[in-house]
């Protein structure tokens, strides 16, 4: 099934037009990371998805999480399965626009995280990837490509040095990861917690617009 999802389209598309996909953070909906939308590229295809899963507070939710439960913090195969969704629905989005180009995915936390894991897995058909608030998750993170797979992929990682639901260290071993790896990637720690602000916000957008 595909998932529910939001759309921004220029006013000229062709198959070179470049397509950028949002995932937005637990609890949270399609609406959320959408409003970037004023801010990026005219000439882009913005598309947000909302996660298949219903969370507390009407919101929605890629996997279920144990706070309880270290070992089933995360709900592995809902993750899994949000992630062929995912999958599934930018194909069909590229179908339907005719697209030839990569896309372009951006993820903030619980979305970052799936971010991680769907561009290390399947790099062949992502280009731009920012993944906001977010770390890799070594239960997902399964078939990582190589260094030669992954050397187009530009990763853009940003966390806040007072996040209190992700920690920051968890952020530092994204960007270390991402070093053995051999990824191409900018990390940035800001004056914040689990959220993005202004300075985030400014680099985040210079990122997709260079």
């Amino acid at each position: 099934m595909d998932l529910k999802f939001i759309v921004r389209e220029p006013e000229n598309i062709t198959p070179q037009t470049q397509l950028l996909v949002l995932l937005h953070g637990y609890g949270s909906n399609e609406e959320d990371l959408f409003s970037f939308r004023h801010d990026l590229p005219e000439d882009w295809i913005i598309a947000s998805f909302r996660a298949p899963n219903n969370s507390d507070y009407d919101g929605y939710a890629w996997y279920d999480i144990d706070f309880n439960n270290a070992d089933k913090f995360i709900d592995v195969d809902q993750a899994v399965d949000s992630m062929k969704q995912i999958m599934k629905s930018i194909e069909n989005l590229k179908h339907h626009y005719n697209l030839e180009t990569k896309t372009n995915i951006m993820g903030f936390s619980q979305g970052g995280i799936l971010t991680y894991a769907m561009t290390l897995t399947y790099p062949k058909f992502f280009n731009k990837v920012a993944c906001l608030s977010a770390y890799p998750e070594p239960k997902i993170l399964k078939n990582i490509k190589g260094k030669k797979q992954i050397q187009h992929l530009r990763f853009f990682v940003s966390h806040g040095n007072e996040d209190a639901v992700i920690p920051l260290k968890w952020g530092r071993k994204a960007a270390d990861f991402l070093y053995e790896l051999g990824a191409f990637f900018t990390f940035r720690e800001y004056m914040t917690g689990h959220g993005v602000n202004q300075k985030n916000y400014m680099d985040l957008m210079e990122f997709f617009k260079k």
